[in-house]
Formats: structure tokens, sequence, C-alpha cells
């Protein structure tokens, strides 16, 4: 059984930065490749940022290119998502996810999840 719980939400003012964590338990997932995805109200859940296992590999929305970065720490078994000059159109509760795939950016492939931290970006 792998629990990802996630932390780091809160509200902050436009033009702001926030680091999300997530943090893995019951097993090692350090060959998984990790993800972050966002739901909004009235709107489908989105892909955010991915992972491959050694952190060498990434992958970025679009519209958080150059914004957000995500990293890992294989031995503390968290994944981060450091995002910065944020935009009100970034509120959202944000997930992290686990795939055994090298690298995945639909959420359908993942097989993982955490229960969602809300991050509010106030104009």
């Amino acid at each position: 059984q792998v629990q990802l719980v996630e932390s780091g939400g809160g509200l902050v003012q436009a033009g702001g930065s926030l680091r999300l964590s997530c943090t893995a338990s019951g097993r090692t997932l350090g060959t998984h490749c990790m993800g972050w995805f966002r739901k909004a109200p009235g709107k489908e859940r989105e892909f955010v940022a991915a992972v491959s296992w050694s952190g060498v590999r990434t992958d970025y929305a679009d519209s958080v290119k150059g914004r957000f970065t995500i990293s890992r720490d294989n031995a503390k078994g968290t994944v981060y998502l450091q995002m910065t000059s944020l935009k009100p159109e970034d509120t959202a509760v944000y997930y992290c996810a686990a795939t055994a795939r090298t690298m995945a950016t639909k959420d359908v492939l993942y097989d993982y999840w955490g229960q969602g931290t809300q991050v509010t970006v106030s104009s």
C-alpha cells in the first residue's frame, strides 16, 4: 500500500511563491515517475509537471513553464513543486501522483494519488 501526502498549500498573493511537498510512505517509489496535477472548480483535472525516477527528466504544462519547478529527493521519498510568479488562474487543488512508467503526463496512467492540497492565489 502506497500513501502520498501533500503539504505546503495555502493562500498567497499574485506574484508570490509556494513550495508544495509530497511524501511517500508504504514502499519506496524511487523507480516511479512522480507527477503533479491540479483541479480548479468547474474544470477538469490537468497535468502540471512530472519528474522521472532519476530526477534528470522533467516535463511541464505550457501554462507553468518557466514559473514552476519539479524536483525530487529519493532518499527522503519526497517530491517538490516550487511555484513562483503565481497567478490567480493557478488556484486549484494540487495532487501528487506516482506511476511505474518512465514518464507520463496523462492522469489515467498514474497508479497512486494523494488527497490534494489547496492553493489559492489572490489578485
